[in-house]
């Protein structure tokens, strides 16, 4: 059985990841912070999954001593990487964290996991252009395009942070690979927002992912509740890990960057989406505009993934699908609480 080390193992993403991985007869070996985030995974994930606890990703040598436990391990996934807006300093809450994590698991792999040989990166669309470059229209990106966020612009204020963090890691990541003596090659997996179903429904909180608690927040502000009309790119979170495995899989998808989206969102995009598939839910959730969704990503810049779909090969989900499955997830982890 080819076994798979993957960082961040608690996350959204990640554990959709594994959770494929394993239905996918791979064996995972996940980091987690602490023993009793490891033994949770281990209940859900089952005999194939086995966890090493890296409390802090980013001091030198972080990750040595789960690589050199683990010589069986012919694969590597780095997902681990703060995704929050919510920080009191954007360089040490942020920035650094993403550097040095790549770093340190990059610098153990080509160290003391010579055996591994494909190591897959998830990156963002936040290394690809800017927050404010992704909101302006008549700008045009694709898999070649760069943020080129400068690190002092970077550090000030938790936007620019997230983005410019996603950008100097990867650049990094790009950077290690190439030197001489590393035996791996990386794919890297860039996605907009990401929105689906946790890996398992005992995952459901009050609180989601970041990019999910814009659908969850107008489940819950109410019929006449404000909110923020959000907008930018989607993609289904099942389309993100089939990437991940397609992205160590394939003899193609070396040395790539993997785009992942398929077109874009608005908070009243979600909203039309939610009222038409869900009655019960029509007196409690704001109405907002209807139908003007089209015109809201119209101010959008223009995204051009071809290149990445083309690699692929497989049809991505709609953002319907990626709202439908998710709200019914959180629906039903509410009735069961009750």
């Amino acid at each position: 059985m080819v076994s798979v080390f993957i960082t961040g193992a608690t996350g959204f993403i990640a554990q959709n990841i594994i959770k494929l991985l394993i239905e996918n007869k791979y064996s995972v070996v996940g980091t987690v912070r602490t023993i009793s985030k490891g033994k949770r995974l281990t209940e859900l994930f089952g005999k194939d999954f086995q966890y090493e606890v890296v409390p802090d990703i980013q001091v030198e040598g972080a990750f040595d001593e789960a690589i050199k436990r683990h010589p069986e391990v012919s694969i590597a996934m780095h997902v681990a990487s703060p995704c929050t807006y919510i920080i009191e300093d954007a360089e040490k809450d942020l920035i650094l964290p993403a550097i040095e994590g790549t770093r340190q698991i990059l610098t153990s792999i080509k160290t003391h996991g010579k055996q591994i040989t494909r190591v897959v990166l998830t990156s963002s669309d936040a290394a690809v252009y800017s927050a404010a470059d992704e909101q302006t229209k008549g700008l045009y990106f694709d898999e070649s395009s760069w943020n080129n966020i400068s690190r002092e612009d970077a550090a000030k204020d938790p936007v620019s942070a997230y983005y410019g963090a996603k950008a100097f890691a990867e650049k990094l990541a790009w950077e290690i690979a190439r030197q001489d003596e590393v035996n791996f090659v990386l794919t890297v997996v860039n996605p907009v927002y990401v929105f689906g179903p946790q890996a398992f429904i005992s995952e459901v909180g009050e609180e989601l992912n970041e990019s999910n608690e814009i659908i969850n927040q107008l489940l819950k502000v109410g019929k006449h509740g404000k909110f923020t009309n959000e907008k930018g790119g989607c993609i289904h979170i099942k389309d993100i890990a089939k990437a991940h495995v397609a992205a160590f899989e394939r003899e193609d998808t070396k040395n790539r960057r993997l785009l992942m989206s398929n077109g874009y969102f608005s908070s009243q995009l979600i909203l039309d989406i939610i009222h038409k598939n869900f009655k019960e839910l029509r007196d409690k959730i704001p109405v907002g505009t209807p139908g003007s969704g089209p015109m809201d990503i119209s101010t959008l810049a223009t995204v051009n993934n071809e290149e990445t779909k083309k690699l692929l090969g497989f049809e991505f989900q709609t953002l319907e699908s990626a709202v439908v499955d998710t709200v019914q997830q959180v629906l039903k982890a509410k009735r069961s609480k009750l």
